[in-house]
């Protein structure tokens, strides 16, 4: 397989430059720094095989769609009962041991927990919405359900993180 030197050039480029937000995006999602990985992983390579076509269009949208695939498959496939820990679980080990923790990190964690109480589907769109800044349209066709299914899922999520202790305790609103 001869690879072209601009084809290989614009995708390393692609990835140095939006790896790490789609990482970020990942984690959000999911709630797991290594899941998050995994599927950004996963989703590049998909991407990679078809670089001549995506790059043309929205490589950024097509790969964080990809990575949202990806997500849901996962969510498919694994057991009903297994729910990931994530790195709140962690963090909140890391800030017990240390003497005074900064705020930056409490409200991280607090968010974490939080977005970790979301169904699958409210926490794709909080994330959808309010991390990538996406609209309720962008949202619903990046999901592939109704604006009004997004609409819901949205108030929902908002009801849920406006009344969770991990957000009351750490004296956060959203």
């Amino acid at each position: 397989m001869a690879a072209t030197g601009s084809r290989d050039d614009d995708f390393t480029a692609f990835v140095l430059a939006r790896s790490a937000r789609l990482v970020h995006f990942a984690r959000m999602l999911c709630g797991d720094a290594g899941l998050a990985e995994d599927l950004v992983q996963t989703a590049l390579e998909k991407a990679y095989l078809r670089w001549d076509k995506i790059e043309l269009a929205d490589p950024f949208g097509y790969v964080r769609q990809a990575v949202v695939n990806q997500h849901l498959s996962w969510v498919r496939r694994r057991p009903w009962r297994e729910r990931p820990t994530g790195d709140a679980a962690e963090l909140d080990l890391y800030l017990e041991a240390e003497a005074d923790p900064s705020t930056g990190v409490n409200h991280q964690v607090a968010v974490r927990a939080a977005l970790q109480t979301l169904s699958r589907r409210e926490r794709a769109v909080v994330v959808l919405r309010y991390v990538e800044d996406l609209t309720e349209r962008e949202t619903a066709a990046t999901l592939g359900v109704a604006v009004g299914t997004v609409k819901s899922a949205n108030a929902r999520a908002l009801l849920k993180l406006r009344t969770s202790p991990e957000l009351t305790e750490a004296g956060d609103r959203p």
